[in-house]
């Protein structure tokens, strides 16, 4: 068997460990951009920022005719709800945070102070009746706590922290078996990186694209796609290319009837579903049989609950398709992506903008 060709370098991946490990909870996103902006600037010809944070870097800024490569860039995360007069804090999600998986995690609390650190902690098992898996002894939103070393109220604020604070874990990316990305906000905040490769292979192989692409790190998906809401008014795309994460289902615990059967190192999947232009599908199919890149397929049904969504049904209708890097444990702090995967991504929609034509007409009957 051929040695399979690498598209990852050593800086582009020295950028997903910086970008990845920063944080970019929902609604604070900046940071994260500055990151993203930093590295994909020498790639393209302009970029902006919109007015809640999406970053959008453009290569033929000229062009009519518009075609937008999109990831989100932000994580989910936690927010400061109520400081007890004992200084201990009780948190809402901001996202889809995972209450479940919250004890005994380390979190960093985000203050106009800086950075104060914290642990979700949880009685011990002996003080639990051994364990029990009674209501009362298992966590819940109404239950889990932070604890940031402090024994009052008081205490607490002098640190900077106050209601509405928000909270990220405190995790790094690593590799995992030489094969595997693991960390949290892989979702979606690894489509960001994938997206800004794509920009890269283009400048370096010296592509000249006859529309305009606008690659776009969209904030707060997490809590509704109201960044993809936001940008696609303003850019009003002739086709978008989405891609986020979901799930490798082959792990314990997982339904395939109900989630699907979904395999991390299979490659990307290709969605089905109203909302998935059935043209451009079938051009990203064609994209990945020609360059011999193998796919997975994911029925979405009614809604497929990513950006794809909100760009599909806007400014009148938009041509939008979606490409998922397929994922184990979503929304904790070990989320694991294979390498080939996240390689095969990246080609794939290099690969369909090269396939592309100016003006080309995704349109259902012609």
């Amino acid at each position: 068997m051929a040695k399979r060709k690498k598209f990852i370098t050593k800086t582009s991946e020295k950028f997903l460990f910086k970008y990845l490990n920063n944080t970019s909870p929902t609604g604070y996103e900046a940071e994260g951009q500055k990151i993203w902006l930093d590295y994909i600037k020498p790639y393209t010809d302009e970029h902006f920022v919109d007015i809640y944070g999406t970053a959008v870097a453009v290569i033929n800024p000229k062009a009519k005719y518009k075609v937008v490569i999109e990831a989100h860039a932000d994580e989910i995360s936690w927010s400061v709800h109520y400081i007890t007069k004992d200084g201990f804090i009780y948190v809402r999600r901001n996202g889809g945070s995972d209450h479940m998986i919250a004890p005994s995690k380390r979190v960093n609390i985000h203050t106009k102070k800086g950075l104060v650190k914290a642990i979700f902690g949880w009685p011990a098992i002996h003080t639990r009746g051994g364990g029990s898996s009674k209501p009362e002894d298992t966590p819940k939103m109404s239950n889990i706590f932070l604890d940031c070393g402090c024994s009052s109220k008081e205490e607490v604020e002098k640190l900077g922290v106050h209601v509405g604070c928000v909270i990220t874990y405190e995790d790094e990316l690593m590799v995992l078996n030489k094969k595997y990305y693991v960390g949290r906000a892989l979702d979606n905040r690894i489509g960001g990186f994938m997206i800004a490769e794509v920009a890269r292979m283009l400048k370096e192989n010296k592509k000249e694209l006859p529309f305009g692409l606008y690659i776009t790190n969209a904030v707060q998906e997490e809590v509704g796609l109201r960044g993809a809401q936001m940008i696609v008014e303003r850019i009003k795309p002739d086709v978008a290319i989405i891609t986020d994460v979901c799930h490798d289902t082959q792990t314990p615990m997982i339904n395939k009837i109900e989630q699907g059967d979904f395999i991390a190192g299979d490659g990307p999947v290709i969605a089905y579903g109203p909302a998935v232009q059935n043209n451009l599908r079938e051009l990203i199919i064609d994209s990945a049989e020609k360059s011999k890149i193998k796919f997975q397929r994911y029925s979405a049904s009614r809604i497929t609950g990513t950006d794809t969504d909100a760009f599909a049904y806007a400014t009148g209708g938009v041509a939008s398709a979606l490409i998922s890097l397929p994922i184990r444990y979503m929304h904790t702090t070990v989320e694991m992506a294979h390498k080939d995967d996240v390689e095969d991504v990246i080609q794939l929609i290099y690969d369909t903008l090269l396939n592309i034509e100016d003006g080309h007409d995704f349109r259902y009957l012609k």
